[in-house]
């Protein structure tokens, strides 16, 4: 007998039992669905995270005072010395092999003034170095970048963020143009192209201008610099972190015994951190995902005992005919896994449609989180198997005459 013939006899017995079908596979879809729910909730807000907390460019990293990081506290903020812009400049010149070392300094909480138009107090002011717009993929939609001349002399000018853009300049150009920041004039040289959002919070909120023209606004001391360092590629990103550790180090006159006062943070520092956060959350899901699975395992057990209870004639008849054991254990076995498959494709489908429509008020990117979908199926797989084994085996086993006895 063809293993196909063998399925679709398992598919006919339970088709013609749909109210017990259905009863069956309702707690493998309450099991599935409780893991796929939570995961595709999680990978919805990690890749919003990834992608819109991801500020840095590829293959770079940034020097802070502190730990800007989740979980990353005030610990020494008011005891590591500030990182300055000189110490930058002799970053710089020591890290030969980086591809770009910029500057960047912030205020946040600002208006932005345009005659009598003003932005509400939230926009974020930062001072950059020429090469800060390539660490932190900043992209010049219209007008031009930063020179080396505009930070040598303090030019008074700026590139504005598109909602700056939207709310001071809606009928005209701003190239040319001349906004206030604490009655600070500046001409605008250039507007940001449009960046991602991070949970429907925009981070067009921005006015970049040379940082020495921001230290002379905002003050230069008591202010931390924070530094951003760009690779060649993946392949020495790591050895650059090093070689910039051991260079602030020695900029910042620390002994061998001494600890860095100093942070490292990078995209991937802020998704690792993301990570430890939702591992717990993934752990406890998948306990309950299993939980009930075993419970559901435990009904489609006693269910698929019942159903070989009843079809023990039937059982009889077909092996008068010349059925072999292992035909009998292969089509209960598969209406178990079969059971469990459909479940688990219910549970699945309604796993990820909620949890996308429940993400969707975080304004987080839609996801499937396709390895819990192939762990959710192949929990299904092992739980038909487990649990269908002993009421196939039965079956299996009957004997021919006293299951044509039965009645």
């Amino acid at each position: 007998m063809k293993i196909s013939q063998i399925l679709f006899q398992s598919l006919q017995s339970i088709k013609n039992n749909r109210l017990r079908t259905g009863l069956t596979i309702l707690g493998v879809v309450v099991g599935i669905f409780s893991i796929i729910v939570i995961m595709t909730i999680i990978t919805m807000l990690q890749l919003s995270i990834e992608e819109g907390l991801s500020q840095l460019n590829k293959n770079t990293f940034q020097i802070q005072k502190n730990d800007p990081t989740i979980g990353g506290g005030p610990r020494f903020r008011d005891t590591r010395p500030d990182i300055t812009i000189e110490d930058m400049y002799r970053l710089k010149d020591m890290l030969a092999n980086a591809k770009y070392v910029a500057a960047e300094q912030w205020q946040f909480g600002k208006v932005v003034k345009y005659g009598n138009r003003e932005t509400n107090p939230n926009i974020q002011i930062a001072g950059i170095t020429v090469e800060a717009l390539k660490t932190n993929n900043w992209n010049i939609d219209l007008g031009r970048e930063l020179r080396e001349f505009d930070v040598q002399y303090s030019a008074n000018v700026c590139i504005l963020g598109k909602d700056v853009v939207e709310k001071l300049f809606p009928n005209i150009n701003p190239i040319g143009q001349y906004v206030r920041v604490d009655k600070k004039s500046l001409m605008v040289i250039g507007i940001l192209e449009e960046q991602p959002s991070l949970f429907g919070q925009s981070r067009d909120n921005v006015v970049l201008m040379p940082i020495s023209t921001w230290q002379a606004l905002f003050g230069k001391y008591g202010r931390s610099v924070n530094i951003t360092v760009m690779s060649y590629g993946k392949e020495d990103y790591n050895q650059l972190i090093d070689a910039s550790i051991g260079y602030m180090r020695i900029i910042r006159k620390l002994s061998p015994s001494e600890a860095n006062n100093f942070y490292i943070y990078s995209n991937e520092s802020l998704i690792g951190q993301v990570n430890d956060i939702t591992e717990p959350i993934k752990l406890g899901s998948l306990a309950v995902s299993l939980i009930a699975l075993i419970a559901a395992g435990v009904g489609i057990m006693n269910i698929m005992l019942v159903s070989v209870t009843e079809r023990t004639k039937e059982i009889g008849i077909r092996k008068s005919l010349g059925a072999r054991k292992n035909w009998i254990l292969l089509q209960f076995l598969f209406e178990a896994v079969l059971l469990c498959l459909f479940g688990g494709i219910v549970g699945i489908l309604l796993g990820v449609g909620i949890g996308n429509f429940a993400g969707s008020f975080l304004n987080a990117q839609t996801a499937v989180p396709v390895d819990w979908v192939i762990i959710g199926i192949s929990l299904c797989v092992i739980v038909g198997v487990v649990f269908g084994t002993y009421p196939a085996y039965k079956a299996a086993n009957l004997d021919p005459i006293e299951a044509l006895r039965y009645e």
